[in-house]
C-alpha cells in the first residue's frame, strides 16, 4: 500500500533533516508522527519515527546532565508534596491531562495528538477533608516511545491511576501496549479489595497486595457513544491478562459526581489517615489535620508535630472511633481516621 505522504509530513521531514539541535529534531519528528497518514502502508515508517524520537529524547536528557560541572537534577525528578503522590498514567491520548485539569487548578498541555506530554507535570488536588494530594501527569506508556526514566517514577510513587479512553475503538490494543510496558519493566500493579463481584472500592478497611504500587484503573469519557460496550470488552480482556484484578471506575470530566467519587477513591488507595490535634483547654484544630500512614501510633503523631513533643510525651486524651471521649491513651495506641488527640508532655 503506498504511503501517500502529505505536504505537512514532507515539510516536517525537511525540517528534521536540516535541524542540528536535538530539541529542533525532536519537534520535527513529533510533527512527522502527527502528520503521517495512519494506515497499514505507513506502519513501518511510524515505528521508525518513534524509535528516532526515543533516541533524540535520550540525547537531550544526557546533555542536561553533562553540560556543566555543577551537578544538575534531572528534569523528570519531582519533589513530593502533600499527603501522597499519585501517578496519572496511560496510553497515548487516553485523556490523562484532561483528567488532571478537571481534578486540579492546573492547566496541563492538552492536545489531540499523541505524546504531547514529554515530562512529568505535577499538580495538587484537594482530597477528602481538604487534604492536598499530588497528581503527576506522565508521558504515555509505550514500549518503544516512553523515556527511559519513566519506570523509575513507578518504583518510588505512592499510587498509580491508569487512564483508558472509553471513546477509543482501539482501546484493547492500546491497553495491551500499556500493560506490555509495565510487564517488560517488572512493574506489576497491586490490587484493591473489592465488594463482591463488583469493581467498586470498599471503605477504609481494605488491603493492598502485590509487589509494586496500589493501582486504580479509570475508564475516561464514559459519556462517549459505545463506551458501555468497550467497557465490557475491557473487563473481559483484563480478566484474561494475567494482571491482578484492579478496581475500575468510570469517569467523565463533565460529571462532577464521578470526579468527586474519584477523589475519594484516590484517598482510599493512598491508605492514609487524618488526625486532628486539640491544645489542652481549647477547641480542636479541625482545619489542619496531620496526615499519617495507616497503623500509626500516638507517639508517631507526637514526633510528627515536633521532635520535642515526641521526646517529652507523657500521655494523650483521645476522641475517636475506638475510644470514649477524652479517654487517656499511651504512646502505642493505634490511631484511626478522624481521631482528635490532646497531647500532654513533660513541659505541661
Amino acid at each position: 500500500m503506498p504511503a501517500n505522504l502529505n505536504a505537512d509530513y514532507m515539510n516536517a521531514e525537511q525540517r528534521w533533516r536540516n535541524a542540528s539541535d536535538p530539541k529542533e529534531k525532536l519537534a520535527a519528528l513529533q510533527d512527522m508522527l502527527r502528520a503521517i497518514p495512519k494506515h497499514k502502508g505507513t506502519e513501518k515508517m511510524q515505528g521508525d519515527i518513534k524509535r528516532r524520537i526515543a533516541k533524540v529524547r535520550d540525547q537531550i536528557e544526557s546533555r542536561k546532565g553533562s553540560g556543566s560541572s555543577e551537578k544538575r537534577r534531572p528534569a523528570w525528578v519531582i519533589d513530593r508534596q502533600g499527603a501522597g503522590q499519585v501517578l496519572i498514567a496511560g496510553p497515548p491520548n487516553s485523556g490523562k491531562s484532561s483528567l488532571v485539569a478537571a481534578l486540579t487548578n492546573a492547566e496541563p498541555e492538552i492536545a489531540d495528538y499523541p505524546f504531547s506530554t514529554t515530562l512529568p507535570t505535577p499538580a495538587m488536588m484537594k482530597s477528602d477533608g481538604g487534604v492536598q494530594v499530588q497528581l503527576v501527569d506522565l508521558p504515555p506508556l509505550h514500549v518503544e516511545m516512553s523515556p527511559p526514566w519513566l519506570a523509575e517514577l513507578f518504583r518510588i510513587t505512592d499510587a498509580v491511576v491508569i487512564v483508558l479512553d472509553l471513546s477509543d475503538d482501539d482501546i484493547l490494543s492500546h491497553t495491551e501496549a500499556a500493560m506490555d510496558y509495565l510487564r517488560d519493566r517488572g512493574l506489576v500493579p497491586s490490587y484493591g479489595k473489592t465488594s463482591g463481584d463488583t469493581d467498586e472500592l470498599v471503605g477504609a478497611d481494605h488491603c493492598w497486595e502485590g509487589i509494586a504500587y496500589p493501582t486504580l484503573v479509570v475508564g475516561s469519557k464514559v459519556d462517549a457513544e459505545g463506551a458501555d460496550l468497550r467497557l465490557e470488552l475491557l473487563r473481559e480482556m483484563w480478566a484474561d491478562s494475567g494482571f491482578p484484578r484492579l478496581p475500575l471506575m468510570q469517569v467523565s470530566t463533565f460529571d462532577g459526581d464521578s470526579l468527586e467519587a474519584l477523589r475519594s477513591a484516590l484517598w482510599i488507595i493512598l491508605d492514609r489517615i487524618r488526625v486532628y490535634t486539640r491544645p489542652p483547654g481549647r477547641d480542636p484544630q479541625l482545619s489542619t489535620p496531620f496526615v499519617l500512614a495507616r497503623g500509626s501510633t500516638v507517639l508517631d503523631l507526637a514526633f510528627e508535630i515536633h521532635k520535642d513533643v515526641g521526646a517529652g510525651f507523657r500521655y494523650a486524651r483521645s476522641w475517636g472511633e475506638n475510644t470514649f471521649d477524652a479517654q487517656m491513651v499511651g504512646p502505642d495506641h493505634v490511631l484511626t481516621d478522624g481521631d482528635i488527640l490532646e497531647i500532654h508532655t513533660d513541659k505541661q
